[in-house]
């Protein structure tokens, strides 16, 4: 396969280091120097599934294609206002498609394991025009007065739309259970018969496990996709990584000793908004001018659970 057309939406709002700062023990330099953001797209009135719609309807206007042409669609979605009914079949309605569609949670990697479940309807010839869309609200799963993580997370969706091709050169996910660095809870509805004890707990992380694992397994999924394609790191135009902290991104470009300029980021005015990432990101340096057909991208992210994926692309 191969991305014909991107798309992306953002929040409206913005806000800045300094208006965290107003309500919370922090500054602009201590999160700046921390973590790279200096603002943030955040929710006010919008609704996640709007966005979700109007990134998909860019992706698909850019492709040059009609809804009624998808035959599948994949949503990345962690969190959102709705338990049922998922939200490709939102978005399926408000673009209106009739193709399947499913709903994946694979945290801030989604859209890279979104790649490889397209993929592999790909291969074995079941579909021609795929629709990812990647949408996320992560400041709606953090607790405000947590200067750890609100500070980190900012809102918005991105999507692609998938032809037939060979662009894909090589695509790993890997995975490593976790699940007391990175969670949440949630309650549930209760019934007559719960015994257990049950609590409604924000996001936690502990940031110093999180850093050690985004590092050394992006540095792996990256270096698996290049050797499986044969493709030096030297050879690979664009690096586009999860936009989780700045850190992160610093010390996987000095394990690939490859040149910043390679690395492009939004995090300073986007912070960390989960799957949509990765799309977000690819849909901006397009419209930047900073692809060009042929470049060789390398796209690596990371998260909750462990989770993680590299895949490595010819634009």
């Amino acid at each position: 396969m191969k991305i014909s057309g991107t798309g992306s939406v953002l929040p409206k709002k913005i806000v800045t280091n300094d208006m965290l700062a107003q309500f919370l023990d922090t500054s602009d330099e201590w999160i700046r120097t921390r973590t790279g953001v200096v603002s943030r797209h955040v929710i006010s009135d919008e609704r996640l599934e709007d966005m979700a719609i109007e990134a998909a309807r860019k992706a698909l206007d850019d492709a040059g294609m009609k809804a009624e042409e998808l035959d599948f669609i994949i949503c990345s979605n962690v969190v959102n206002e709705y338990v049922t009914p998922q939200l490709s079949c939102i978005i399926q309605g408000g673009i209106g498609a009739t193709c399947p569609c499913m709903d994946i949670n694979c945290a801030c990697a989604g859209f890279i394991h979104a790649l490889e479940i397209a993929e592999s309807f790909y291969r074995a010839e079941r579909v021609k025009n795929v629709l990812i869309v990647c949408a996320e609200e992560p400041t709606r799963m953090t607790d405000w007065s947590d200067r750890r993580t609100c500070v980190l997370f900012g809102d918005g969706a991105g999507a692609a739309v998938l032809t037939p091709g060979d662009n894909i050169k090589s695509i790993k996910l890997s995975a490593s259970s976790a699940t007391d660095k990175l969670w949440q809870y949630r309650l549930l509805q209760p019934t007559p018969y719960i015994e257990k004890e049950e609590e409604d707990v924000p996001l936690q992380m502990k940031g110093q496990d999180v850093f050690k694992f985004a590092v050394k397994a992006a540095s792996k999924d990256i270096s698996r996709v290049l050797d499986e394609a044969g493709v030096g790191a030297d050879q690979v135009d664009h690096y586009m990584l999860h936009q989780a902290n700045i850190r992160i991104i610093n010390a996987i470009q000095e394990y690939l000793e490859q040149p910043k300029e390679k690395f492009p980021t939004n995090i300073e005015d986007h912070g960390n908004s989960s799957s949509s990432c990765c799309p977000i990101l690819l849909d901006e340096c397009k419209k930047k001018g900073l692809l060009k057909r042929g470049d060789i991208i390398a796209m690596s992210a990371f998260g909750a659970g462990f989770v993680s994926g590299a895949v490595l692309f010819e634009w």
